[in-house]
């Protein structure tokens, strides 16, 4: 699983085609579906990992191993190590670093432990009467994963702060000078 696709705009992938290819390969190969190291979480970490070294490289300004980013101040300095919660469970990732610290990846964020998926399940199951424990035991019985029952009432803490936040913003953020309010 570590070939890597032709840029989208170079190629045209039939995705049903590469669908059942990767199924077969993983039939073949005895690789599960789902799971820790079923396929989905191999191909969400390989997708992730190559859009964070894509990232690098636009930080950086060069890709890995060309000349020009020999003796050029800043350069690539191995990788660190993050699992981060997906929908479909953890998911271990390596995330590249640089000499100098300053590359700031967006695909996933220092320090990040969840992509926003996690979160909106988190706050429908919440939304839906759920207790923090119910939603835990959840995630642990659907995703095999463990999230703790102070992290979802921070998720949900967070959005009722900002939605209480919103609610009691100044209308003239709203409206523009002059344009009142339809009554």
């Amino acid at each position: 699983m570590t070939e890597t696709l032709e840029p989208m705009d170079q190629l045209k992938i039939d995705h049903q085609q590469l669908a059942q290819q990767l199924l077969a390969q993983a039939k073949a190969e005895g690789v599960e579906l789902v799971g820790p190291n079923g396929l989905l979480n191999r191909l969400t970490a390989n997708v992730l990992e190559t859009a964070l070294e894509a990232e690098m490289d636009e930080h950086l300004g060069y890709e890995k191993h060309q000349v020009e980013g020999r003796n050029g101040g800043n350069s690539r300095n191995g990788r660190r190590a993050n699992t981060v919660l997906t929908e479909i469970g953890p998911v271990e990732i390596e995330v590249p670093r640089d000499t100098d610290a300053s590359f700031e990846p967006q695909i996933v964020k220092k320090r990040q432990r969840r992509l926003t998926g996690v979160d909106e399940i988190i706050l429908s199951l919440s939304a839906k009467g759920l207790t923090t424990g119910e939603i835990a035991a959840h995630f642990d019985d659907v995703y095999g994963a463990s999230v703790s029952k102070e992290t979802i009432s921070k998720i949900t803490d967070k959005v009722l702060t900002e939605m209480t936040d919103w609610s009691v913003r100044p209308l003239d953020s709203v409206y523009p000078v002059g344009v009142p309010p339809c009554t």
